[in-house]
């Protein structure tokens, strides 16, 4: 358990979130933060708990001393999820939204409630409060002119911008952490994994990734128990072929289809799926020509679109296309090496030459890691450049240009050596080699590096402990621990995570007839990454805070859209096999427009799959409309009441 902070009033409260100023800020800004933050919410503050860390064992003076530890009290808490529209179970079953009139209502509301929100509810809620703290009067922040405040404007947001605030972050529970830890990444079971748990802890955000994760895994099982006899035999049998292929588009849209149900199911269960988006707020970074917003009322930066239209297809838009050159330009770099270590091994074949063979292969699937990290910084400094006013219109412009970079960057040579050279013997060790490569380099670089990174911080840390006392198997001091915490890496969300799974998706589905196995790597690929990920979030990151998130959001629609392109490619790999060729033998023309209708055909089956399937399930469905009934029927009493009472008042 966390131990008990002291507020400056004498208030004592379990601390939550960290906030971490510079070590040199002014004193008169942190006294202002500090009461603002204190204020109650009448008098525009957050009326939270806040109290400074304090120094640490053997108290260095290199520690930074404006670390700060912000708690609230239980009411309000309680307040709090009512202003996010927290959906919590309610008696009859269903997920409602929680309100503290009602709260007696509520399925696991005793007592004073202390313990109905969990701890990642609680801190997302300190953090919302933390983010819509607004300046009132003040035209700057105290003790720093240049820090230009107005009306209105998110105090936490300004000084982020301004480089005064370097983080917040939320506190570990580590008896909880320990019980999570043990369940799920420390016993070895083909079991599925505790999500419930894991939303608990890290919120839906995180855990509706694993779950796609896990059911990504399952879903490619019988793909993978097809693809071992497939490549074990007769696979290139032209019957065969097809059969393969398309079961592969049919997996495709059921795999995506079935997930949106089941990611439903989980929204709903864990209240987020009725939940209404919040107002989202200007970036940090967001800055321009202070103006009027019509919507909110406020006054605020205001950008002309029409300028980054122009930063965007003059500026960013030339960029990716050089990049997508200079990507195709390493691509043939390596084909000139792929048929010089052929060559030499045709003159002299001999084990070394055999095993040179695959040298070509493995540089190039180093070279494309490397390239996909260094485009990734790159994207990052444009789409920041591009000036976004709103964090999804950020991530909506970033996701498209590393999708794009990456898959040509990807995917390119595959499409080459299938549909330009036509060897099927090079395409499957091609994809076999790049798929072996970039998982050990995606596991070496994700999980064990930054490992290495947090253990040396961790040895140090405790080292400095045991100086002054004898620790042995006693929790580290709180102080110490949030110290502690503050240094360890920063986890930037689930976006690397999905495009690792989007491009192992791509691999399985625009291939997987000509190289089976694919499916058998993927899975293998995908239980290590469970192991993996779970251990980095649980011993290598900071906790992030809650998402509340309703499904995987613009991912769903990039998965969809890499099934519509396998039936294309799968197609296509149909149409120019041998054994397709020697039908129309005759007429090329023949071959082109039945590969083409059978195209067609089978999109229309995609699409017509997807109209079949619901999203979301019947049965949720049904409690959903019968709450928006009750809702609307409430709101018809309360009118006719207050109808009522006001011409009993005219009488």
């Amino acid at each position: 358990m966390l131990q008990a902070s002291v507020d400056s009033s004498g208030t004592r409260f379990r601390p939550l979130v960290v906030v971490e100023l510079v070590s040199d800020a002014e004193e008169e800004t942190i006294a202002w933060l500090l009461r603002r933050i204190k204020d109650p919410q009448q008098r525009g503050g957050a009326e939270l708990l806040v109290e400074q860390l304090g120094p640490g064992v053997g108290g260095e003076e290199k520690e930074n001393p404006n670390i700060f530890l912000v708690g609230a009290t239980v009411q309000r808490l309680l307040s709090g999820a009512e202003d996010v529209g927290l959906f919590k179970e309610y008696n009859d079953g269903s997920m409602r939204a929680f309100t503290c009139c009602n709260k007696h209502n509520f399925t696991d509301f005793t007592g004073d409630g202390d313990s109905f929100l969990s701890m990642a509810e609680c801190q997302f809620i300190i953090k919302h409060e933390l983010d819509t703290l607004r300046a009132q009067d003040e035209t700057h922040v105290p003790g720093h002119s240049q820090a230009k405040l107005y009306p209105g404007k998110s105090i936490i947001r300004r000084l982020q911008s301004k480089g005064m605030l370097i983080q917040i972050f939320p506190l570990q529970e580590l008896e909880e952490l320990k019980r999570l830890s043990f369940f799920w990444y420390k016993k070895v079971k083909l079991a599925p994994q505790p999500l419930d748990n894991v939303r608990h802890y890290y919120g839906e955000g995180l855990a509706l990734y694993f779950g796609f994760l896990e059911y990504f895994t399952f879903a490619l099982l019988p793909m993978a128990f097809i693809g071992v006899p497939y490549y074990l035999f007769d696979w290139e049998d032209y019957d065969k072929y097809v059969i393969f292929a398309v079961f592969n588009l049919i997996w495709c849209t059921v795999f995506l289809e079935l997930w949106k149900r089941r990611s439903a199911s989980l929204a709903y269960r864990w209240g987020t799926l009725s939940r209404k988006k919040a107002f989202e707020e200007p970036r940090p970074g967001f800055h321009g020509v202070l103006g009027f917003n019509p919507v909110t009322g406020r006054e605020e930066p205001l950008y002309p679109n029409s300028k980054r239209q122009l930063r965007i297809y003059l500026v960013s838009l030339p960029f990716v296309l050089l990049c997508l050159y200079l990507s195709l330009h390493v691509m043939m770099i390596y084909f000139v090496m792929e048929g010089w270590a052929h060559s030499l091994h045709n003159d002299n074949p001999t084990f070394w030459t055999g095993i040179l063979l695959f040298i070509p292969s493995i540089i190039y699937a180093v070279v494309i890691e490397v390239m996909n990290l260094i485009y990734r910084y790159g994207a990052e400094f444009l789409t920041d450049w591009e000036n976004h006013r709103l964090e999804s219109s950020y991530q909506n412009h970033l996701v498209l240009k590393v999708l794009v970079f990456n898959f040509v960057n990807c995917f390119a040579s595959l499409f080459y050596v299938a549909f330009v050279m036509q060897d099927m013997v090079l395409l499957r060790q091609s994809l076999a080699t790049l798929l072996i490569t970039s998982q050990i380099l995606n596991q070496l670089m994700e999980a064990f590096m930054p490992y290495w990174l947090q253990r040396r911080r961790n040895k140090k840390m405790i080292r400095k402990v045991q100086k002054t006392r004898s620790l042995q198997d006693q929790e580290l001091p709180l102080a110490e621990q949030v110290r502690l915490e503050a240094s360890m890496s920063t986890y930037l969300g689930t976006f690397d995570d999905y495009l690792e799974l989007f491009l192992l998706f791509g691999y399985v589905s625009l291939f997987s007839c000509v190289y089976p196995l694919a499916a058998v790597l993927v899975v293998l690929n995908n239980v290590t990454e469970i192991y993996s990920d779970a251990f980095k979030m649980c011993r290598v990151f900071k906790r992030p805070f809650s998402d509340p998130a309703t499904n995987i959001g613009v991912w769903q629609l990039a998965f969809e859209a890499m099934s519509v392109m396998a039936v294309v490619t799968n197609c296509a790999l149909i149409g120019i096999s041998p054994q397709v060729k020697a039908y129309f033998s005759e007429s090329e023309t023949q071959l082109i427009l039945w590969t083409a209708a059978i195209e067609h055909g089978l999109l229309a089956l995609k699409f017509i799959l997807a109209f079949l399937i619901p999203d979301v399930p019947k049965h949720i469905h049904i409690k959903l409309s019968r709450l928006e009934f009750e809702s609307l029927e409430a709101l018809k009493k309360k009118k006719m009441l207050e109808a009522s009472e006001l011409s009993q008042g005219v009488q």
